[in-house]
């Protein structure tokens, strides 16, 4: 099966935090590794959104050029991100001329069937200095919750849409006063002549019951009230309209944002040297997609993006022609996850109430924060990190639990046999634990297929802690004697396949420390990663940057797989990390400093 992996594209404003890498990152990688591993054709795509009024705010801030500062944060983004392992097969980003001709097509026909009309409206600018504003640097109370800290763009409190006008009493977050609102003209996309279609498409997935209930609700809550949006915005970055007599207006950032998806999937076919090969998800009826990002981001892709799609068929209320790209697939799932939030707050970097993820891999290593943001992330709802609970989970579940049986079993077998040992008569309970842990390959991958990452841990964790008890049970340290030598070859070959397996398993979550493991028993190479690689924009050499990419084939599969007998076992050196409890402390002295 064809799956689109359509990882959210972050913001070119800074560093990623760990609460950016919980709502989209890990969960994207852990899915997409796992469905490599059970025999689909995975395409993972993203990159960096760098268009938008915040982009400006930024670089006059830091007194840049606005190129300048994108171009910055884009290689930071890249090596967090290629550093946590996001097995991306393309992550680039939305200055490139591949992507700005993909967005001017989907314009183009959303434009030629009807669904982009103009409109004058009230635009937000500054009272200091005229420039426009950012709809989310606006924020007021909703006028229809009445929730005090609403933005310009949508309340997060009741989900609806919202303008910067409609706001009671807004104010500016880049300078403090009230905006000054003046008319303008813009193309709207007539999402009301795309009602219809829309909501047929969220019936269509609410019966299949595959997605989280809290998205679903909150898609199906903003379909109630459909107005025309804005789709320009007045300011001189982002992608120029392309038709006649609009060049002192710009496509809105998200309008753009999520036509990444194709434009990244068209790019890298293109780098492939199979410039067609994306049409294989895209306009495949029997592909399945998966958008993954944060609560926040719903609207946009369960509203916005299948709307954008739409209107590029033909396939409103006014009817149309599909454009040169065809028909385009419709999204399968939106994998929303809640906010990962920083003690008794939100993470904000103003306040030093933050932690980078380039730090936190520097300092403990990816996998220790991959595992967190897999056991105790904001899966289905919002979540708290603590530097407590993370030295806690390392030190009892990591290090005590998977690193021990990891290191206990290996151990045994050098001192004992330098080699896996071949076993004996299987004994009940040897076939029983690898029974369980043979089972564990189906219970995890449906867990893992459904986007129950939490749950899918936690049962890896629990076989864990059975192949730990029948290390106590089996207490192969006391057989000693050549009488007693088969059946502690037994027994240390069962653990041997029973790690191997639990490996396996563990690999999506923990790709790093699974290659360390793998290793320990002779395999190199178990799970491929990504790798950081500098190229030239393909329609304009004057241009390089980084993209994230790899090559995933040799991917091992989802089973068990024989632990060979033979393979030299050395001593091992630790899995993990055990870490002093002095971490907390620090860790928690660095917070509410001023980040640079």
């Amino acid at each position: 099966m064809k799956v689109l992996s359509a990882v959210a594209w972050p913001y070119t404003n800074g560093p990623r935090h760990i609460g950016h890498v919980a709502g989209f990152g890990v969960p994207s990688d852990v899915f997409s590794r796992y469905m490599r591993m059970a025999g689909h054709d995975v395409l993972m795509v993203s990159g960096t959104d760098e268009h938008g009024t915040p982009i400006l705010v930024l670089a006059d801030k830091e007194g840049v050029g606005v190129q300048e500062i994108v171009d910055k944060y884009n290689a930071v983004i890249a090596q967090d991100l290629t550093d946590l392992g996001l097995s991306y097969d393309l992550f680039t980003r939305t200055t490139t001329r591949n992507h700005y001709a993909v967005v001017q097509e989907l314009f183009r026909g959303i434009h030629d069937n009807g669904y982009m009309i103009e409109q004058t409206t009230q635009t937000a600018v500054s009272s200091v200095n005229g420039r426009t504003l950012p709809d989310r640097y606006i924020e007021g109370t909703c006028p229809i919750c009445k929730y005090p800290e609403a933005r310009g763009d949508q309340c997060d409190n009741c989900g609806n849409q919202l303008d910067p006008i409609d706001l009671i009493d807004p104010i500016s977050k880049v300078d403090g006063q009230p905006p000054k609102f003046v008319d303008s003209k813009h193309f709207f996309l007539d999402l009301p002549a795309l009602a219809d279609a829309l909501q047929q498409w969220l019936d269509e997935v609410d019966s299949a019951g595959t997605w989280r209930p809290g998205v679903i609700n909150f898609a199906k809550n903003i379909a109630k009230d459909m107005h025309p949006r804005a789709m320009t915005r007045d300011i001189d970055w982002g992608i120029p309209i392309p038709v006649e007599g609009w060049d002192d207006k710009r496509l809105y950032v998200w309008f753009d944002a999520v036509i990444g998806y194709l434009s990244a999937s068209i790019e890298w076919a293109r780098r492939l040297g199979e410039p067609q090969k994306w049409r294989e998800w895209w306009n495949n009826a029997e592909m399945k997609s998966y958008y993954f990002q944060g609560k926040d981001n719903i609207t946009f892709h369960a509203q916005i993006w299948p709307a954008e799609l739409l209107a590029y068929m033909g396939k409103g209320d006014k009817g149309g022609e599909p454009g040169g790209y065809g028909d385009l697939q419709l999204p399968t799932e939106v994998v929303a996850s809640g906010f990962l939030n920083l003690g008794a707050g939100q993470f904000s970097t103003s306040r030093g109430n933050v932690i980078y993820v380039q730090d936190m891999v520097a300092r403990y290593g990816p996998d220790a924060l991959r595992y967190f943001i897999c056991a105790a992330g904001p899966e289905q709802q919002d979540s708290t990190f603590t530097w407590e609970e993370f030295v806690q989970r390392n030190n009892s579940e990591l290090v005590a639990g998977w690193g021990n049986l990891v290191n206990r079993t290996a151990a045994m077998i050098a001192k004992n046999f330098g080699e896996v040992p071949a076993p004996g008569s299987l004994e009940p309970i040897d076939q029983a634990l690898l029974a369980q842990i043979t089972g564990g390959f189906a219970t995890v991958g449906d867990m893992l297929a459904e986007q129950r990452q939490k749950p899918a841990i936690a049962e890896v964790m629990r076989l864990v802690r059975e192949a730990n008890k029948y290390v106590s049970d089996t207490e192969p340290f006391k057989l000693k004697g050549d009488d007693q030598r088969e059946r502690l070859a037994t027994v240390l070959h069962t653990l041997a396949q029973a790690v191997l397996d639990l490996n396996t398993m563990m690999a999506p979550f923990l790709p790093h420390s699974s290659n360390k493991v793998a290793e320990v028993f002779g395999i190199t190479e178990f799970m491929p990663m990504p790798r950081l690689e500098q190229v030239r924009d393909l329609d304009d050499e004057s241009r390089g940057y980084p993209i994230i990419t790899g090559e995933y084939t040799s991917t091992p599969r989802w089973e068990s797989r024989p632990v060979t007998v033979g393979t030299p076992i050395a001593k091992p050196t630790p899995i993990f990390t055990k870490l002093d409890p002095s971490v907390v402390e620090e860790e928690n002295a660095r917070l509410g400093q001023p980040q640079a």
